[in-house]
């Protein structure tokens, strides 16, 4: 996965977060990548937020939607 420093984090859009916050740069589970949007789905695995991580990150990565069962 790549490294996302502070700095950059900051920088990122209110729609590279699974969870944005009302603050520019912050928010939970950032899915700016496909690396970090898998994280995001298996961090959020179990947790109360998983349905609003896996609706934000296949709106954004449809390529990691499982068809079929698979």
């Amino acid at each position: 996965m790549a490294v996302l420093k502070a700095a950059k984090r900051k920088r990122l859009a209110k729609g590279s977060f699974a969870i944005p916050s009302k603050a520019p740069g912050s928010g939970s589970y950032p899915i700016n990548d496909i690396s970090h949007a898998k994280n995001a789905l298996a961090r959020s695995s179990g947790k109360p937020e998983e349905a609003t991580v896996k609706r934000a990150v296949y709106r954004k990565y449809p390529s990691l939607r499982k068809s079929g069962g698979k």
